[in-house]
């Protein structure tokens, strides 16, 4: 009798389970109507970085009146309106706020439930649509110490010549079956068109220093406000695009 590792094993398993959902494409043909479900921007990480060893944790303030959420929710519904009948969702959005956290082997995250099947059956009124759009934090690692960052942040760079820093949105949309709750797809947003030193994987940009917020003073500052609003509305149209949600430019 063959025996197999454990992680054939769970390849095996995994790929066993991609099979048997069938291909994203083919089921978003029978979608007629979805709702959107956003929760990336309640709050503005900062993080300190640096080549002078002064490195700090993170720290966070919020950023709910920028009201970036319910932007993302009507720009993706206008999108959406292309194809699919748009309805508008009543949810709790500090459920769905959480960062996610993956295991350490990515098989084992193609194997376990989605943790978000769970509240979009309890939190999400109307029920019963053919599918939700949640959009959600992404984390990224970056740096020599794989450093972990979320959602929309700010990474401050000390050198001892002068400072900088990088501005981030990171988001994942999935898209979710309205009726068993099981992923057809999902996508990470990708990096848009920079040339940043520090690379992430989602939207970002670089900033000099003038841009900087003084302190904790992000809320009141609207060059901040304006390159986050910026660096979300550029890539929500990609990203739906690599989920066959709307058509190519």
């Amino acid at each position: 009798m063959q025996r197999f590792q454990p992680a054939a094993l769970l390849l095996l398993l995994a790929l066993g389970a991609c099979a048997s959902i069938g291909a994203p494409s083919s089921r978003l043909q029978s979608i007629k109507t979805v709702g959107v479900v956003a929760a990336v921007a309640d709050d503005f990480s900062l993080t300190e970085a640096g080549l002078t060893g002064m490195e700090s944790g993170e720290s966070s303030v919020s950023i709910e009146p920028w009201g970036l959420d319910d932007l993302i929710v009507s720009r993706l519904g206008a999108l959406l309106s292309r194809r699919f009948q748009v309805q508008n969702l009543t949810y709790r959005r500090a459920a769905f706020a959480q960062r996610e956290r993956n295991a350490t082997i990515a098989v084992a995250n193609l194997l376990r439930d989605d943790p978000f099947k769970a509240l979009l059956r309890a939190e999400v009124t109307p029920q019963g649509l053919d599918a939700y759009v949640v959009v959600t934090k992404a984390t990224a690692r970056y740096g020599s110490r794989g450093r972990l960052v979320g959602g929309v942040g700010l990474i401050r760079h000390s050198a001892v010549f002068g400072a900088s820093a990088t501005v981030h949105a990171l988001y994942l949309i999935r898209v979710v079956d309205g009726h068993s709750f099981d992923v057809i797809d999902k996508r990470s947003a990708a990096p848009l068109d920079n040339t940043d030193l520090v690379r992430l994987p989602g939207p970002s940009r670089m900033l000099d220093a003038s841009v900087l917020p003084p302190g904790n003073d992000v809320v009141s500052n609207e060059k901040l406000k304006a390159i986050v609003t910026d660096l979300i509305e550029r890539s929500l149209e990609p990203t739906l695009q690599d989920l066959r949600l709307v058509g190519q430019l």
